[in-house]
């Protein structure tokens, strides 16, 4: 056995604060790590203690193997928790705390190298009859031969960085025109992301399913595995839906796929929670992708249907305690479902976000992950999932039902947030059917995206009432009768509205020159939501004054940005006209220039390279000339909206 009572969570956000919680029912102390920018942050107000170890990029904290070592010793820390970030799947870091007389809550260094390298990984599962998908994962990282080797496997082919994860370093290639360019950007990308622009090719399977096993094994040599997750739901590679079971999985599938995991993990001689990635066709084959050697992001939908905690199991198992059960004494019941909550627009690309979370609301119905509150900072340094929210049922439907009902109840104020996409998605009959494979979201994006015209014109004309209003929140009964216009943008969508003040708090409303409508005022925003009727339905909104020319608001379900323009100036049409010059469109860092100046470049040429949230963004030429100055340099940090590049003609 190997004691310990304090734990150093070696992580940030949500998934730190969710180690704590079962640490600290465990009796453990916990010990919290943190960025300069995260001075404030929740996980660092939960934890008993916390060791600042550095400046905000990841490199030079969160991913510091040398200070988080160096915080666990200085706090009297014995053990550490590497989350599920990059460090949780890096044999150097688990060494390292080794060395320093630390227990690793996770696998063997060795278990880690074993898998971490995905080709190398290939082969051993390979080696113990694991199916896996047909490929190259040779030492040969020249461009002609894995251009070549990718004819031979044949197309669409699949590149993936050995070293990645979370869809960094990944490219789905139709045909061997884009190859060369979708090879540079995989490389790249690893390469800034994990250090290791190593890659390997595999064949593209046709609308699969990604099924992932869960196991554990203890140091007894006892292993055990909960079932299966379906995360087929994902944009860019990266999951968005996460829920257990898989609508796809029959029993004797779940056996066979099961058995499949535990063989795999028992030929490594694994410990600790792992995770078994597979994609699955439609006549019921599966085959490996890889190994996660930690704790998974959507965890909870395993914890909803067995009952069991898996951080708890993580850490007894660290402790050197055996599994608590056998295999036959795993029990499912009913279904989970997650979504991920991600700071990022997409209907602007998903292109990330950050700044400030105004309003914080989760559900009270939901099991949220979270480390969020009014205020809470989200820097553009870290990952975009800001929250998990995640419900249970006796059904599949009935889950559904309830995670849809409380995703429309949580309210994010201030950032864009991915909120409505995953609304839609749980509604569309594809997934409602359980009929979604990893092409769902982008075959579906369309109506995904597709603007609620109702609900928008309604909003809108909330906005005119929340801008007549203005800071008293009720109309004063010595408030004059004249009508009021007003000019306003909605999430960036202008509108003109005429506001008619009647009596006891009603108005009548025309938007954009359309006739008016009669609202109501029931109850005005304050401690409690605003309550309003329209057309002799009542309804709620949750509102919050940002400044004195910003106000956010929560209706039906969807978060809106209300900008008072009725003083701003008219910009003169056709300033906007492509003037060469070329904006950031987010916060991030520099991290490339693929031209340099006096460059003659053509209209949508790759200029700029930025990184934000851990992915990279090609910023292009927005339009053919010449580069008369770029504004940036490597490394550089940039906001949105700073123009990093300017195009003369040529």
């Amino acid at each position: 056995m190997t004691s310990f009572n304090k734990v150093l969570v070696a992580n940030r956000g949500e998934i730190a604060v969710r180690v704590m919680r079962t640490a600290r029912a465990m009796g453990l102390r916990t010990v919290a790590v943190y960025s300069s920018a995260d001075a404030d942050a929740e996980h660092v107000r939960q934890a008993d203690q916390a060791v600042w170890i550095g400046e905000p990029l990841p490199a030079q904290s969160y991913l510091n193997i040398t200070a988080i070592v160096e915080a666990a010793r200085s706090s009297g820390a014995q053990a550490v928790h590497p989350g599920y970030g990059f460090l949780a799947e890096n044999a150097e870091f688990a060494q390292a705390c080794g060395d320093a007389g630390l227990v690793f809550v996770g696998p063997s260094p060795a278990a880690i190298r074993a898998m971490g390298d995905k080709a190398g990984a290939k082969r051993l599962m390979q080696a113990a009859g694991v199916p896996c998908i047909p490929g190259y994962q040779g030492e040969d990282q020249s461009a002609a031969t894995l251009a070549a080797e990718a004819g031979r496997i044949g197309w669409p082919v699949m590149i993936k960085a050995t070293a990645g994860g979370g869809g960094r370093g990944m490219r789905l290639v139709p045909s061997a025109a884009a190859f060369a360019e979708l090879l540079q950007g995989a490389q790249s990308e690893a390469l800034h992301a994990f250090g290791d622009a190593t890659v390997i090719l595999e064949r593209a399977i046709a609308l699969p399913r990604h099924i992932e096993i869960q196991v554990f094994a203890d140091r007894q040599g006892h292993v055990i595995h909960l079932g299966e997750r379906d995360c087929s739901a994902q944009r860019r590679h990266q999951k968005v839906i996460e829920e257990s079971p898989s609508p796809a999985v029959s029993a004797a599938l779940r056996e066979r796929m099961g058995a499949t995991a535990v063989a795999a993990a028992k030929a490594i001689g694994y410990e600790g929670a792992g995770t078994l990635e597979f994609l699955l066709d439609a006549e019921g084959r599966y085959w490996f992708i890889e190994m996660n050697t930690r704790l998974q992001v959507e965890h909870p939908v395993t914890e909803a249907v067995t009952g069991l905690d898996l951080v708890e199991l993580q850490l007894r198992i660290a402790a050197g305690e055996p599994l608590p059960l056998t295999q036959q004494e795993v029990r499912a019941s009913g279904h989970a479902i997650e979504v991920r909550l991600c700071a990022e627009d997409p209907r602007q690309g998903f292109l990330p976000q950050s700044g400030t979370l105004a309003v914080w609301r989760p559900a009270a119905a939901l099991r949220t992950e979270h480390a969020l509150r009014d205020g809470a900072p989200v820097p553009p340094f870290y990952d975009s999932m800001i929250a998990k929210l995640v419900a249970h049922g006796r059904t599949r439907d009935e889950a559904r039902q309830r995670l849809l009902a409380g995703l429309q109840d949580t309210v994010a104020l201030g950032i864009a947030t991915n909120q409505q996409l995953l609304q839609r998605a749980l509604a569309h009959p594809v997934f409602a059917s359980g009929a979604a494979t990893t092409a769902f979201v982008a075959e579906q994006l369309d109506a995904l995206l597709a603007p609620d015209a109702a609900t928008e014109t309604r909003a809108a004309l909330l906005a005119g009432l929340l801008l007549q209003l203005g800071d008293c929140g009720w109309p004063s009964p010595l408030a004059h009768r004249l009508p009021n216009a007003l000019r306003f943008a909605l999430n960036g969508t202008p509108h003109a509205a005429r506001v008619q003040p009647l009596d006891a708090g009603r108005f009548d409303i025309a938007l954009d020159d359309q006739a008016p409508v009669r609202i109501e005022l029931l109850a005005p925003p304050g401690d409690g939501p605003m309550r309003l009727c329209c057309g002799g339905l009542a309804e709620h909104a949750v509102v919050a004054r940002a400044s004195a020319n910003r106000i956010y608001f929560h209706f039906r379900g969807q978060a809106f940005q209300l900008d008072d323009l009725t003083r701003v100036a008219v910009a003169r049409e056709g300033t906007v006209a492509s003037d060469g010059l070329l904006r950031a469109a987010m916060n991030g860092r520099v991290i490339a220039l693929l031209a340099a100046e006096g460059d003659t470049v053509a209209a949508g040429q790759p200029l700029v390279t930025l990184e934000a949230m851990k992915m990279e963004h090609v910023h292009r030429a927005p339009r053919a000339g010449r580069v008369a100055a770029l504004h940036v340099a490597v490394g550089a940090q940039v906001a949105a909206r700073h123009v990093v590049a300017e195009i003369a003609d040529a």
